[in-house]
């Protein structure tokens, strides 16, 4: 049998913890930051965890 291939897309975007979960970045970091305010651009700094709805498809595209 041939082996599963990871998701190349995947592996960029998301890093899983220690404890078995799934981290992703937030959208709306890259551009256009001097029109949004300094309490937003800080709070899209932090990492967040992938919803348990997603974290299966995600685990299987990384195949973990």
């Amino acid at each position: 049998m041939p082996k599963n291939k990871t998701h190349s897309g995947a592996k960029k975007r998301f890093k899983l913890t220690g404890s078995g979960k799934i981290k992703r970045q937030q959208a709306n970091r890259r551009h256009y930051l001097e029109h949004k305010s300094s309490r937003l651009t800080r709070r899209l700094a932090k990492d967040q965890i992938v919803t348990k709805a997603d974290e299966g498809r995600i685990k299987k595209m990384l195949g973990k």
